[in-house]
């Protein structure tokens, strides 16, 4: 999203008798919890343009397309990114390219395959969730709402400008800022459909959306909308709650040596930083804590070990909620690299809060299917939560998660910080990296939060494979998991 706040390490530390932590979170205020504060800061993340162009090379012999709907497209994931490559030019252009092996032909046809299997199944949600609406409000145009905009995507993924601008303004008409919850989180849509095509390049061209500027994102008006994120959504309340419960576990056999907390803020807005760290120590005062708060003036990519200070006979925790997913990129290197460097801090434990849903696919089609379920559920559970004219409903959506949206639709290259992935991959990436699964073992705590907080009734948790899932009835939101070296 365009207002992406910058991880912070929590890092609580002993020397026998004290204990470190380090926590990589998405923030919001400051001080609602005693044991994890919470930090604000921000940065945009990029990769070089040799990665980039070699990424591009690769993909050059291999036709990236995907048949849409109704089978009359052949649609390519570049259409602003790295621009489309017809068969007939790469079939000449192959024969001066490195050979490709077996495995990528593998892993492009495996992401075909998926990207045309989250088109079909987010087709299918879609419809069947604005014929309940339609029933319910009376929404006859809901269904020609969903068909224009699969047809918009289809064309913006073919490049097709001038078609996909007469449906853009049909859409303009009907996907209304104050309507039902998929009227309104089709007009998010329609604003990214709208930044991709005004970036429609000519074929082969390359061009990416140019990231903002980090002091931009960091408004009023999208402050004000993540801290009402924060307070009515459950979603990064139900990190926090996990995090601190895994974390006070951790430390549990350290609890009556603890003597001293130790948090570092990693990010660009050093300003901020210090404002938050002062209230931070006059909290811990008050509750009899010896707190040091300093500031690394890096972002996750520039981070390195050296920068965090752990001593020997240190115990460290991580906490990432929401922020690891800026880090991906299509070279996969920025992530492994990110995920190297902690694993050499050797953490305890590492909590890791992500969202959900697939939106960093290789195809834009997939990834706009994925997305339009995706932030549909979310958009739902607003009216659930909310009245219909709600002003704080609107500045939710308009400043927070319209913005994600439309990094999703919109952004190519290093612009597009908006990478979710399901848990899955989550599992994969940690993995590989040389993290081992720590299930999550609170169920009954977990129900008993959703009910004590008094979350609307829609939201459940579901356990997955030692991971706490929070869903909008059946559509999972965000993944809360554990990690150890």
């Amino acid at each position: 999203m365009a207002h992406t706040y910058s991880s912070l390490k929590n890092e609580i530390y002993s020397d026998e008798n004290e204990v470190t932590g380090l926590e990589l979170q998405f923030p919001t205020k400051a001080c609602y919890n005693p044991f994890l504060p919470i930090l604000e800061s921000a940065w945009i993340l990029s990769f070089s343009d040799e990665i980039r162009e070699k990424k591009r090379i690769k993909r050059t012999g291999i036709s990236d397309s995907i048949g849409n709907i109704s089978g009359s497209y052949s649609t390519g994931d570049s259409s602003i990114g790295y621009g489309s490559i017809s068969n007939s030019s790469s079939t000449s252009s192959v024969n001066s390219l490195p050979k490709l092996h077996f495995r990528d032909h593998i892993w492009t046809y495996t992401q075909r395959y998926h990207a045309a299997e989250a088109v079909e199944e987010a087709a299918a949600a879609m419809i069947s969730a604005v014929e309940g609406g339609a029933e319910e409000d009376g929404c006859a145009d809901g269904m020609r709402l969903v068909q224009l905009l699969i047809a918009c995507a289809e064309a913006v993924a073919c490049r097709d400008k001038s078609h996909a601008s007469v449906l853009l303004s049909e859409l303009r008409a009907n996907a209304l800022v104050f309507g039902s919850s998929f009227q309104r989180v089709a007009s998010c849509f329609v604003q990214g459909l709208a930044d991709r095509i005004s970036l429609i390049q000519p074929l082969g061209a390359v061009g990416f959306v140019a990231p903002m500027n980090i002091m931009d994102a960091a408004s009023e008006k999208k402050e004000e909308a993540l801290h009402l994120v924060y307070e009515i959504c459950p979603h990064i309340q139900f990190g926090h709650f996990v995090a601190n419960s895994t974390i006070l576990e951790a430390f549990e056999v350290l609890a009556n040596q603890f003597r001293r907390l130790r948090i570092t803020g990693v990010g660009l807005c050093t300003e901020r930083f210090q404002i938050i760290g002062d209230e931070l120590e006059t909290y811990a005062r008050n509750l009899g804590i010896n707190l040091e708060f300093s500031v690394v003036n890096k972002n996750l990519e520039n981070l390195r070990p050296d920068d965090i200070r752990v001593y020997e006979g240190e115990v460290l925790v991580v906490n990432s909620i929401l922020q690891l997913h800026c880090v991906v990129k299509e070279s996969r290197g920025a992530l492994n690299s990110v995920l190297q460097m902690i694993h050499e801090l050797s953490p305890k434990v590492l909590v890791l809060l992500e969202q959900d849903s697939s939106h960093n696919g290789p195809f834009f089609l997939g990834r706009f299917m994925e997305a339009l379920h995706y932030y549909s559920a979310i958009f739902d559970s607003l009216d659930a939560m909310l009245p219909k004219y709600d002003t704080r409903r609107a500045k939710m959506e308009q400043f927070y998660f319209a913005e994600e949206i439309k990094n999703i639709v919109s952004c190519e290259g290093p612009a597009r910080v908006e990478r979710h992935e399901r848990v899955d991959q989550w599992r994969r990436r940690m993995s590989r990296a040389g993290f081992q699964a720590a299930p999550i073992k609170m169920m009954p705590q977990a129900k008993q939060w959703l009910h004590k907080n008094k979350v609307c009734e829609g939201y459940i948790i579901m356990e997955e494979k030692g991971c706490l899932v929070l869903g909008w009835n059946s559509k999972p939101i965000v993944a809360a998991s554990c990690w150890k070296c």
